[in-house]
């Protein structure tokens, strides 16, 4: 069927998650971060990640900027980092994390051809606001769908049901776009078109479901939508 709808994770897909440790690491007053920085950001986002798997599997749910400041915190004892300044420093610029380049205006392409455009993420809707604000992505995402309307963070399906609730449309209409290997491969199995933005040119992940396009960026993404 024809793609109608693009829909894109957030978190390392459209908004770079190490930019909040690059640019602290910058400032004056942080030069503690300055060779710590890449695997602080290392850390940080796989901490958070698998908070958000192991709480689905738990039943314990709590909203994503709860885990981004567990993460954050096992990721600075872990490079040795234990300044209450520098972390709060560390968790604004995560609410303004800025696009990838190419972001604005391959959004804009979708747009002009006619897609509807949305984010699908465990964020909360408050961070996901924060970052399209920060961003100026307002004018070129028709919706920011969270799991906090269900409960329950990705992969479960429940999330993925939300692109036909809102959208009204068949999952093999949609063109699912995420720099998440696994997050991929969730949604293909799922019945979404995938593509995979591999930018550390990882590889494959072994689960059901494999993404039917592997990009090194987002800038191909209007051509796929189109067929």
């Amino acid at each position: 069927m024809t793609i109608t709808t693009c829909i894109f994770d957030a978190y390392g897909t459209l908004f770079d998650v190490a930019a909040a440790a690059r640019e602290a690491a910058t400032e004056p007053g942080n030069a503690a971060l300055a060779e710590k920085w890449p695997a602080l950001a290392e850390h940080w986002r796989q901490k958070q990640l698998q908070y958000s798997w192991l709480r689905a599997v738990m039943g314990q749910h709590c909203d994503f900027w709860q885990v981004t400041q567990d993460g954050l915190d096992w990721a600075m004892e872990a490079v040795g980092l234990s300044d209450p300044a520098l972390r709060a420093r560390l968790l604004q610029l995560y609410w303004e994390l800025s696009a990838y380049p190419e972001v604005p205006q391959m959004l804009s392409d979708l747009k002009a051809g006619g897609m509807n455009t949305a984010i699908l993420s465990n964020g909360s809707p408050a961070m996901l606001d924060g970052a399209v604000q920060s961003a100026g992505l307002g004018d070129v995402l028709d919706d920011c769908l969270s799991v906090e309307s269900v409960g329950i963070f990705k992969p479960a399906s429940v999330v993925y049901d939300l692109v036909g609730q809102r959208f009204g449309c068949a999952p093999d209409q949609v063109l699912f776009v995420s720099s998440n290997g696994w997050d991929a491969a969730a949604a293909s199995s799922y019945g979404f078109v995938t593509a995979w933005v591999n930018r550390a040119n990882a590889p494959e992940d072994r689960l059901p479901g494999r993404p039917q396009h592997i990009l090194s960026d987002l800038t191909g993404i209007p051509a796929l939508a189109r067929g």
